[in-house]
């Protein structure tokens, strides 16, 4: 792997009781689960030989916590990391979702109460924006958000998230090939 920029190197948290459960967790602050420690406190061997110019997480605690046990415990807080606000939709599954709303997804449907795909975008261009002005960025974030960076950073909508399945505690790492952003890494 090598890139011929910047590159971001994005983490997902660690396992909660709800990402497990497959529930929608934006602004609820779930701790990790004994598995999410495990795998979370994992990361730091596959981190320690790299050097970061700025490492950044988002202030919920599975976030941090994921930071800290990956060995990166004064990781700057970045509100912009939070996870996409699912308004109505806080801690209800995809199929309960489903129940009311045929076909729904985060990607292509409204979030009652929460935010749109535009408002994630806004965001995450900012974060965008911030990691391109260093050689090496680490970001500790969120399943959905942590997609839509991705979608930003290749220059796409917010919707094309919906191509990059992420797992937790796993990490991937963007950047370039000549001038062009591109995928380095995924879900590794």
């Amino acid at each position: 792997m090598s890139s011929t920029g910047p590159e971001l190197w994005v983490v997902r948290h660690g396992e909660t009781e709800w990402s497990r459960d497959g529930r929608h967790t934006s602004v609820t602050d779930l701790p990790l689960t004994e598995s999410g420690e495990e795998a979370a406190t994992a990361l730091a061997s596959r981190l320690a030989d790299v050097e970061f110019d700025l490492v950044l997480t988002s202030p919920r605690r599975r976030a941090r916590r994921t930071a800290e046990l990956a060995g990166f415990p004064d990781a700057d807080v970045d509100d912009d990391l939070v996870e996409w606000a699912y308004g109505d939709y806080e801690g209800v599954t995809t199929a309960e979702i489903r129940e009311d709303v045929p076909g729904w997804t985060v990607w292509t449907h409204p979030t009652p109460g929460g935010e749109t795909p535009d408002d994630v975008s806004t965001r995450l261009d900012r974060v965008v924006r911030r990691t391109r002005e260093h050689d090496r960025s680490l970001v500790f974030a969120h399943g959905h958000s942590l997609r839509v960076l991705t979608a930003r950073w290749l220059e796409q909508t917010a919707a094309e998230g919906r191509f990059f399945k992420l797992d937790t505690a796993t990490v991937s790492v963007l950047g370039y090939e000549r001038e062009h952003p591109a995928l380095l890494t995924w879900n590794s």
